[in-house]
């Protein structure tokens, strides 16, 4: 869909204007920090000059036809001048994180002027360690914030040099502004065109009537749905009062293999585990607020993305909105990570995005005053207490000027008596929050973004002994299954050889003393019949070698009758 002069806004796009008030700014954004040094300012003004052709709505401002007879149109400003919507400012040293989101919340506390095109780019030097960043602020008219493209996606460069284009562009001419008739022409060609629209939808259900019965079928029970939703209000909390116009602003940052981690363990999805983190964060901020949280269950809005696959480069709003629920009365992490996976299945089961998807549809026929109304309806804290959307993001890095973006920290909106928004974006290997509130009803705002790092953190410890247990079990399964290792085989000692006496002449020979007794001891070796048997540790003296005369002459005299042990006398 090319972004053309006179284009009208689709029923969700004029929702949004029609939401907005001097409190309620209907403008979305980020907080993008890259690694430095800075480049100049003239440079980002040329960079972003030479990327506006890919994103036309961004010269387009809005038109009204007279006495409110269509919706607002998007028209070419011939006064487009690109050095109002990008801003050039500096942090005051030391240049902190924390001065860089109070300069995030002072700029999101001002209304977008509707009279421009809705959008501004804030370039901000001065940032600890080398850094810059890029604050990007754009009205939720203008882009849905969950898909297609905005001015934010066609500045980012996959590789740090991009290609030269292969041709130059040609310079913008804006075209005439229209007159009060054409605009009047302009609202009238929408309104036929969505007439056409429904009945060609007429003529298929005609042509298909099954399956058109089943559709009005579906139609009717996610419409019912709704409505039951809106009979059983959302409950009264310190996050739905009056707000002002004026913000605060924290930030998360956690590691997506966390997420996936606890997925892989505990089980549900990334963005169940996003919603049991803050479920228990903000069941500790409402403790400490003195709120009972017995039994207690908020529901968040979950924007999703009904944007087909053809429709990815498109501008404008093609989201549906879901109520998801947050048990902050469950204080164990599994317990309350088990009830948000087991309440989002049943809600994808249902039919309320079939419901949603209706009556956005049946706004496309609605005049302004009444689109107005149910816009104001449908942003009611009877039906949420805060907004939660979970954008992904590219899983690798991008680069502005040559500058890699190192962080990306999203910002949602308040509506009307809603005093906190959270955003949660991934980003190569990231997923980090970003935490809008209420100037004065939420001065805590840091409290409750600890507690999302700190319940994440939590359900990763309990995952982590979960994991030690299950592995503990398996090896005693193994241990207990495997057979016993046979007994290591005795290895007999080697016999070692007596040791011989050099002989020496009969005459010179000495009688050795006895050996003494020994007992079984490291010399013991094993006999034949298995019992130790030990080696001599001296000379031994041979039968026949030396001294053996003497030894037989001293046994004859001990001999009592002179005799041989063997009977004979020696001659």
């Amino acid at each position: 869909m090319a972004q053309e002069h006179l284009d009208r806004l689709t029923a969700v796009d004029a929702s949004f204007l029609h939401q907005e008030d001097a409190a309620s700014h209907m403008h979305i954004g980020a907080v993008t920090i890259f690694e430095g040094p800075p480049p100049p300012f003239a440079a980002v003004l040329d960079h972003i000059r030479s990327r506006l052709s890919f994103v036309p709505r961004y010269r387009q401002k809005l038109a009204y036809p007279p006495l409110d007879s269509g919706r607002p149109l998007w028209v070419d400003d011939p006064t487009f001048n690109l050095e109002y919507h990008v801003r050039h400012s500096a942090l005051p040293a030391p240049g902190t994180e924390q001065q860089l989101y109070r300069l995030a919340a002072r700029i999101g506390s001002q209304q977008l002027d509707r009279s421009k095109p809705l959008w501004e780019c804030w370039f901000v030097e001065g940032l600890e360690r080398n850094r810059f960043a890029l604050i990007f602020k754009t009205h939720h008219a203008l882009v849905d914030g969950v898909s297609g493209v905005d001015l934010a996606t066609v500045l980012f460069d996959l590789q740090p040099v991009p290609p030269r284009p292969e041709q130059e562009q040609e310079p913008w001419q804006p075209r005439p502004e229209p007159t009060s008739a054409e605009l009047v022409a302009a609202g009238v060609a929408g309104l036929a065109k969505t007439a056409i629209d429904v009945a060609s939808k007429a003529i298929g259900a005609a042509t298909n009537p099954s399956g058109a019965v089943e559709a009005l079928r579906e139609a009717a029970e996610g419409i019912g749905e709704i409505v039951w939703a809106g009979l059983n209000p959302a409950p009264d909390t310190p996050l739905n009062v009056p707000i002002g116009p004026h913000r605060r602003y924290a930030i998360v940052r956690n590691q997506l293999e966390d997420f996936r981690y606890v997925k892989k363990v505990l089980g549900g999805t990334v963005n169940d585990i996003v919603l049991a983190t803050v479920s228990g964060s903000l069941g500790r901020w409402l403790r400490s607020r003195g709120v009972r949280t017995e039994g207690l269950e908020l529901r968040a809005l979950v924007p999703v993305s009904i944007r087909a696959q053809d429709q990815r480069h498109q501008l404008g709003n093609q989201i549906v909105l879901m109520r998801g629920p947050l048990p902050v009365y469950i204080r164990d992490p599994v317990a309350r990570l088990r009830f948000v996976k087991e309440a989002m299945d049943g809600l994808k089961e249902s039919k309320q995005a079939v419901g949603a998807k209706v009556l956005a549809d049946v706004q496309q026929l609605a005049p302004p005053t009444i689109l107005a109304q149910a816009s104001r309806i449908q942003f009611s804290t009877r039906l949420f207490n805060l907004i939660t959307t979970n954008v992904p993001g590219p899983q690798f890095p991008l680069y502005v000027l040559g500058r890699e973006l190192q962080d990306l920290f999203p910002i949602a909106f308040l509506p009307k008596n809603h005093g906190l928004a959270i955003a949660i974006m991934s980003y190569n290997g990231n997923v980090n929050f970003g935490l809008l509130g209420d100037y004065d009803a939420l001065p805590d705002i840091d409290m409750i973004a600890d507690g999302i790092a700190d319940g994440l953190a939590e359900l990763k410890r309990v995952a982590k002994a979960k994991e030690a247990r299950i592995a503990g079990a398996r090896a005693a399964v193994g241990a207990a299954t495997e057979p016993p290792p046979a007994p290591p085989r005795a290895r007999a000692r080697r016999r070692r050889p007596p040791t011989r006496t050099p002989r020496a002449p009969a005459t010179a020979a000495a009688v050795p003393a006895p050996a003494p007794r020994q007992d079984a001891g490291d010399d013991a070796v094993p006999s034949a019949s298995g019992e130790p048997q030990l080696l001599p540790r001296g000379p031994v003296s041979r039968p026949d070698g030396p001294g053996a005369a003497m030894r037989a002459r001293r046994r004859r005299s001990s001999s009592p009758n002179g005799t041989a042990p063997n009977g004979r006398r020696d001659s």
